[in-house]
């Protein structure tokens, strides 16, 4: 059990990690609306407009390895089993 809940952390961490980096390892806060800025080619005025994509941040990454942190942390709590001398 101990084994497996460090495994388990591992592999949360590192598919955690590779989530944000595959969703464009963003620095900042989480985003769920993105600014998209736009000019007009006969005016020459630029607008903002708004396209709804998920950006992963800090944030996600940092829960993530906190939820992992916990996981490896609770492997501590299992003993070691003893071999029985048969």
């Amino acid at each position: 059990m101990k084994r497996a809940l460090r495994i388990v952390a591992v592999l949360v961490a590192l598919g955690g990690l590779g989530f944000w980096l595959a969703g464009g390892a963003n620095t900042g806060w989480t985003k769920n609306r993105v600014e998209k800025r736009t000019v007009d080619e006969v005016t020459g005025i630029e607008a903002v407009s708004f396209e709804d994509r998920f950006v992963p941040g800090v944030d996600l990454l940092a829960g993530i390895t906190v939820g992992a942190s916990a996981l490896f942390g609770v492997s501590f709590l299992f003993r070691k089993r003893e071999k029985s001398a048969v």
